[in-house]
């Protein structure tokens, strides 16, 4: 059957037609998602969670659609979801760990910490928007150059021309405090340590 065939019949309910598109695309897209999560069963999870969905909201399937560009994006849309959500818990961890060793630092000492936070905030906001995507990508999101390659749908060297330029913007706007730091170990040595975690985060 053609794709857009199985469309229209999943869209009435058809079963099997259901059935043969699950196992015409289940290999490709578990590889897809694996490329990207590093997790097989996160990726098995992801991608029957995909085709979950497509079978329960089947009535609302355009018979018009390309089915394999719609399963990749929907992976690809769960894989950055999954990001996402895990980035929110890792902020939220590092929060109550900052808020229970703060408690032991000076105010002064925590200012000049913030300062240097909201100074890497500031270099990433003056990226340009492709460099910072892939920037994101790569020192949040932890993908390889590779992966950003797929999931932006650019090629590698793109990807490596972006992440050059913006390293290089960082390290710019971030000079003065690669000095600064040393500064931190004479209040506090966990914030010593915390503004150089910070600043090697980014470049």
């Amino acid at each position: 059957m053609e794709t857009q065939f199985l469309a229209q019949k999943i869209a009435e309910g058809n079963e099997q037609a259901f059935e043969q598109l699950f196992k015409l695309y289940y290999g490709r897209l578990t590889a897809f998602a694996m490329s990207i999560l590093k997790d097989i069963q996160l990726s098995e999870e992801v991608v029957q969670d995909v085709f979950t969905n497509m079978w329960t909201n089947r009535q609302h399937l355009n018979s018009e659609i390309t089915l394999k560009a719609y399963l990749f994006k929907a992976v690809n849309n769960r894989c950055m979801n999954h990001f996402r959500h895990e980035k929110v818990k890792k902020e939220h961890q590092q929060y109550t760990l900052a808020v229970n060793l703060n408690q032991n630092t000076s105010t002064e000492s925590r200012l000049a910490v913030n300062e240097l936070k909201s100074k890497i905030s500031e270099g990433l906001d003056l990226l340009p928007p492709a460099c910072r995507e892939v920037f994101r990508l790569s020192r949040q999101e932890e993908l390889s150059y590779k992966e950003i390659s797929q999931v932006l749908n650019i090629s590698v060297k793109t990807v490596e021309n972006h992440m050059g330029k913006a390293l290089k913007l960082m390290r710019n706007h971030l000079s003065d405090f690669l000095t600064w730091t040393l500064v931190l170990s004479l209040s506090s040595k966990y914030l010593f340590y915390m503004g150089v975690e910070l600043i090697l985060s980014v470049i």
